[in-house]
């Protein structure tokens, strides 16, 4: 906690809920899911801040916008994909809409609807939370348990550059979350900065119809190239298999081969790298030269593995309709960029395509008891959970799988912990460390050395604290918790109950 902040009762004249879900993307739709068909007596309002729901899939109008994990696993493990393995925008929001209209989920669901402050009263054991719509009306909610899935990146304001001489260039500057489909692009000449899974879709979104488009990276990223289909799901499909068993027994293959590829990619890097550029040259032939451009510096598992669905972009790059440069921006010109080599890259439309802002916890004021909450100051509790913040989950998914995958978990956890508080008859439940965590440090949220993309060493200070054990910190690893979260003892010390730590005992309700 930090500095104070006034508490605020709960007003007579609010919504009250048994769980508030804050957010209506991908993490927050599968959440409602859980929660109705697994705690089905439950009361729940979800709240949303854009007019509809979608989230990263509402918000990014860029070219070419897809997935960049498969539908098998990036879809929810209750409802059957069955479209390309790697998918439009469009193919994810019309599967979503259709969890949501099959499940009843909409009339829970309140849009428009931003979160101005939330806070704790543990006299009371609610979570008061302030929302404003766009005519500046406030609505008040309260709630038994919150549960936070508005995502981790800011929506509205990406991450970009001050670089020298912006105001100069005299064509359309855009970066790629700010994209108006409006902008035309045919006939001209695109250059996309950066060299991530974003600028990985526009290259070659761009250059079906653009004059040139040339992709300009400080430092080349790692891609996977393949077919955008599944053999396995097809081969069932031809036998007559039902959707369900399919989607069943494909996504169980596919995560067995991911946790495969990602054990190999520390065991054996130089032969996966050695294979990413095979899968390549299937696309482009065997003189495609990956030096310098192709040719990252950090170590392969270090930064997610950005899939090219069909090689397209290096499709794009071998044909001729796209180009890469590898340098740095010296200063932007009238018609361009120019480089810290000399090189002046001209342009009719520069999209950066350089990240986001980290948003910690929707950048929401929180309190609890009426002091402020410094996320940086709490300790996350297997990444789902914080020191000194009752009645709260987070859904923050995984870098190198997909990040559904840890939604249906965490479903399965919280539907399971809301359950278990309602057979002690409790309404308060936290976590806190145990006398075996004495004088444990408090460390960055994830190491350097295991996952350091630029937009999380930018903020890293902002988010939560991690623990040297397994339980004090988001391990990135699914295979691993798979087993774990199940095996969770919620009668273990490391929870309080209505104040008591867990196995000790609690007393009876009035």
């Amino acid at each position: 906690m930090s500095a104070a902040a006034t508490p605020s009762a709960a007003p007579a004249n609010a919504n009250h809920f048994d769980v508030l879900i804050v957010g209506a993307g991908i993490s927050g739709i599968g959440s409602a899911w859980h929660l109705q068909d697994q705690c089905p007596g439950k009361s729940y309002a979800v709240l949303e801040m854009k007019d509809t729901f979608g989230g990263t899939w509402e918000t990014h109008k860029y070219p070419g916008i897809r997935s960049d994990s498969d539908l098998y696993t990036f879809g929810y493990r209750f409802k059957p994909w069955v479209g390309t393995p790697i998918a439009s925008a469009e193919a994810i929001l019309t599967y979503m809409r259709e969890v949501i209209e099959e499940n009843g989920i909409d009339k829970h669901i309140r849009y428009g609807h931003r979160i101005v402050a939330s806070s704790w009263d543990s006299k009371t054991s609610l979570w008061t939370v302030t929302a404003q719509t766009k005519d500046g009306a406030e609505h008040i909610f309260t709630c038994n348990f919150l549960w936070m899935c508005q995502g981790y990146y800011d929506h509205e304001t990406p991450y970009l550059p001050e670089w020298p001489g912006m105001d100069r260039f005299k064509g359309t500057l855009v970066h790629a979350q700010l994209w108006d489909p409006k902008i035309d692009y045919a006939g001209k000449r695109v250059l996309v900065i950066g060299s991530g899974a974003t600028a990985a879709t526009v290259v070659p979104a761009f250059a079906e119809k653009a004059a040139h488009v040339t992709m300009l990276q400080r430092s080349p990223t790692y891609f996977f190239a393949a077919p955008n289909q599944n053999e396995l799901a097809d081969k069932l499909r031809s036998g007559g298999i039902d959707e369900p068993t399919i989607h069943r027994v494909v996504r169980a293959q596919i995560m067995y081969d991911q946790d495969l590829l990602c054990r190999r990619c520390v065991d054996e890097p130089d032969a996966v790298v050695a294979e990413l550029q095979e899968a390549i040259k299937a696309y482009t032939g065997p003189d495609f030269k990956f030096e310098p451009d192709f040719t990252p510096k950090y170590r392969i598992w270090q930064q997610r593995l950005a899939f090219v669905p069909d090689g397209d972009m290096f499709q794009a790059v071998a044909a001729g309709k796209a180009s890469v440069v590898t340098d740095t921006i010296e200063t932007f010109t009238e018609k361009g960029v120019l480089t810290s080599s000399g090189k002046e890259i001209e342009a009719d439309i520069i999209v950066p395509c350089t990240g986001f802002h980290l948003s910690v916890m929707g950048k929401i004021p929180f309190s609890v008891d009426g002091r402020a909450v410094d996320w940086a100051e709490t300790l996350t509790y297997r990444g789902m959970m914080f020191t000194g913040v009752p009645n709260l989950a987070h859904v923050f998914g995984y870098f190198r799988a997909s990040w559904t995958l840890r939604v249906d978990m965490l479903g399965d956890f919280v539907t399971r912990l809301l359950k278990h508080m309602d057979e002690l008859h409790v309404s308060k439940v936290e976590v806190t460390t145990r006398d075996e965590d004495h004088n444990m440090p408090r460390l960055p949220w994830i190491e350097a050395e295991n996952f350091n993309p630029n937009y999380l060493m930018r903020d890293i200070d902002k988010m939560p604290k991690r623990g040297d054990k397994p339980e004090w910190r988001h391990n990135q690893d699914y295979w691993a918790e798979k087993n774990e979260f199940p095996a969770i003892d919620l009668d273990g010390s490391e929870f309080l109950y209505d104040g008591v730590r867990a196995g000790r005992k609690v007393a009876e309700p009035a």
